[in-house]
């Protein structure tokens, strides 16, 4: 994956926002994943290859890869949204190219397109083992910012 381009953050305090984001995450916790790495339009996520996230022939499930893929994009569109928004999937389509078998899962998602509402991003997941990656699985999704709405505030049940 290239390097996410140079884009300016609309929020100075992203980061911080973001980070406390991710760490309201109750699955992403569950999961055992970090939020590693964050740069306006760029977002990094690590997977560890725990028990409970293997599927039965002893590779990482798919669910959990396209779950730390979804939320690399929706980081990577978050940093550069306004302090005021908020950040939901609308759509995505994933492509598994190799089993995920390793020490770990890091995906990486690249805003290609910020739109005031809808943004692109392209997410790749690697298996690393080492200092070896292998790509396992590359995504292209479609993210669209809630305006007006603080990412604290709470989903409706």
């Amino acid at each position: 994956m290239t390097p996410a381009a140079n884009f300016l953050p609309r929020d100075p305090n992203f980061d911080a926002r973001c980070r406390d984001s991710f760490s309201r995450q109750p699955f992403m916790t569950h999961l055992g994943a970090s939020l590693v790495e964050l740069r306006p339009g760029f977002a990094e996520i690590r997977l560890p290859f725990a028990p409970f996230v293997r599927q039965q022939h002893g590779y990482v499930h798919g669910g959990a890869i396209a779950s730390v893929l979804d939320s690399a994009a929706g980081y990577a569109a978050f940093s550069l949204m306004p302090a005021d928004a908020t950040v939901l999937t609308v759509e995505y389509k994933l492509n598994f190219v190799n089993p995920g078998e390793g020490e770990a899962v890091i995906a990486r998602g690249r805003v290609v397109k910020s739109g005031r509402t809808l943004s692109v991003v392209q997410a790749d997941a690697y298996a690393r083992t080492g200092g070896k990656e292998v790509l396992i699985a590359t995504s292209i999704q479609t993210l669209m910012a809630l305006l007006g709405r603080h990412d604290t505030t709470s989903a409706k049940t």
